[in-house]
Order: structure tokens, then C-alpha cells, then sequence
């Protein structure tokens, strides 16, 4: 890999994590207002795409952000095919490649989907939607309860890795800072985390429960698990601690775009072994 080459993904990867800290910040913020009652309200990424096309030069920024979600998947694709993190090859190492995979694809659908509001193509449904629309096609497919309960025991797995992130602040030996910086990004990362986990949890708990009663409709997306946590005992208090956690992770994604090491050694170590067989 060329230094050329490697230099235009790393400027693409730390857009993509600024891109995906917009995201967040949005989702976050959206819902701290809606907690306080000065209007936003629960919504995933696609609501929060949707209200940055309305803001004021929407279309430049949701173009910009659009290119980072892009490129955020090609850096994730990156990740687990050529294990730029170097993560190696035990079965552990595996589970997380093949999360960085999986990740891959939700931002080139999530890039799609902001391209399709730049050009006036994507339908009014939001997350809620799609989440019911592709759990109910799986309930139709063979053994598709279990399919549903398959990916529902994978996201509560992921936000069982995330709230482990959160205790641990392992994410930490992927960032470049030192000192008061490095303090104040890992409690940002570790508030962000710990907000991610508890929606992951939600939201994998609800697929679990679409599965075992093979309703579409019990199936929620992130908006919908806010919701839900809204509706709980202490319900207001909860959401806007959490709320306050995925704007916090926002806030770290941009803390990621400057600090975090996008090392490409690994990378072209494997491609050029790839090369050589190839030869």
C-alpha cells in the first residue's frame, strides 16, 4: 500500500469518526432536550440525519457527513478483513473482527440513506420502521425466529463488550494523548460506552422478545429503546442519564478523529502476504 493511499484512509477514517460523533452528538442532544422538556425527542441515526438536513447549510453538512459514514465502513472493513488493529486470529480476536465486518455494513447503509436525503429519495419512515420491516422479513425465512433471536443474543453480546469498554477504559490503548487530555477523552469514552451498552441491551432484549413471540412489532430501534427507558420506574432520570452518555460519546468521536491511532502496518503487512500468494 502506497504512503499516498495510506494517508487519503486515514484522513477518511478520522472523518468518518468525526461523522459518526455528529451522529451521536445529535442523538444525544436530541433526547437531552426531550428530557428536559425543551422539545428534540428519541430518535436513531437515521431521525438524526434527518434533522441535520434541516439545519442551516443541511445539505454541505449532511454531504460531509455522508462521505465520513462512507468512510468509517471503509475503515472498518479495513479493520476486520486486514486486522489493522491487529487483533490476530484467536477466536475471541474473530468475534471482533467479525463486529467490525458488521459495522461496516450498518454505515454503508446508514451513508446510503443520507445520500438518499440529499436526493429526496428516502421514504418517511425512520428507524422504528426498518427495524420492524427487517425482523418481520426474517420471521418469515426458515428457522427465522431463531435468526431473530440469533441477532438479538449478538447485540446484547456487543453491549455486554461495551459496558465491559466502560469499566475497563481498554479503548484507551487505541488513543494517542497523554495526560489531562487522555483523562478527560477516557471519561468521555467510558460515560459514552456505558450509555451504548444499556441501549444495546434494550434493544437486544427486544429482538429476543420479538423472537420468542414471533412479533415484528415488539422489535425496536435505538429511538424505540429510549422510549422504553423513558416509560420505566424513574424513567425521566434514566433517559437523560443515558441521553447524556450517547452525547458524550459524541463528543468522544471527535476526541477518536484527532487522537485515535489509525495504524496501517498491519494492513499492508497483510496485503502484501495477499500479493505474494497472488504473484
Amino acid at each position: 500500500m502506497l504512503a499516498a493511499d495510506r494517508s487519503r484512509l486515514e484522513l477518511l477514517a478520522r472523518l468518518g469518526y468525526a461523522a459518526r460523533g455528529v451522529v451521536n452528538l445529535l442523538i444525544g442532544g436530541l433526547a437531552l432536550l426531550a428530557a428536559f422538556g425543551r422539545g428534540g425527542g428519541a430518535t436513531g441515526s437515521k431521525g438524526a440525519l434527518q434533522t441535520l438536513l434541516l439545519q442551516p447549510l443541511g445539505h454541505v453538512l449532511l454531504a460531509i457527513v455522508a462521505l465520513g459514514l462512507f468512510g468509517f465502513a471503509l475503515w472498518r472493513a479495513f479493520q476486520s478483513l486486514l486486522d489493522a488493529d491487529g487483533h490476530g486470529h484467536a477466536p475471541k480476536a474473530l468475534v471482533i473482527r467479525f463486529g467490525q465486518i458488521v459495522s461496516a455494513a450498518v454505515y454503508v447503509g446508514l451513508g446510503v440513506f443520507a445520500i438518499s436525503l440529499l436526493l429526496g429519495w428516502a421514504a418517511g419512515g425512520g428507524g422504528e420502521e426498518s427495524a420492524h420491516d427487517w425482523t418481520g422479513w426474517l420471521l418469515t425465512k426458515p428457522m427465522g425466529r431463531w435468526l431473530v433471536g440469533a441477532v438479538g443474543v449478538a447485540i446484547v453480546g456487543s453491549g455486554l463488550g461495551m459496558a465491559r469498554k466502560a469499566w475497563s477504559g481498554s479503548f484507551a490503548r487505541h488513543l494517542a494523548c497523554e495526560g489531562a487530555t487522555a483523562t478527560w477523552v477516557l471519561n468521555l469514552g467510558r460515560l459514552g460506552y456505558a450509555a451504548r451498552s444499556v441501549v444495546f441491551l434494550v434493544i437486544g432484549g427486544f429482538l429476543l422478545l420479538a423472537a420468542y413471540h414471533a412479533a415484528p412489532d415488539e422489535a425496536h430501534g435505538l429511538g424505540g429503546a429510549l422510549l422504553a427507558l423513558q416509560e420505566q420506574p424513574f424513567g425521566r432520570a434514566l433517559f437523560g442519564l443515558v441521553a447524556f452518555g450517547l452525547a458524550a460519546f459524541g463528543i468522544f468521536e471527535f476526541a477518536e478523529a484527532r487522537y485515535r491511532r489509525i495504524d496501517m502496518s498491519d494492513g499492508r503487512k497483510a496485503l502484501d502476504a495477499a500479493s505474494a500468494r497472488l504473484a
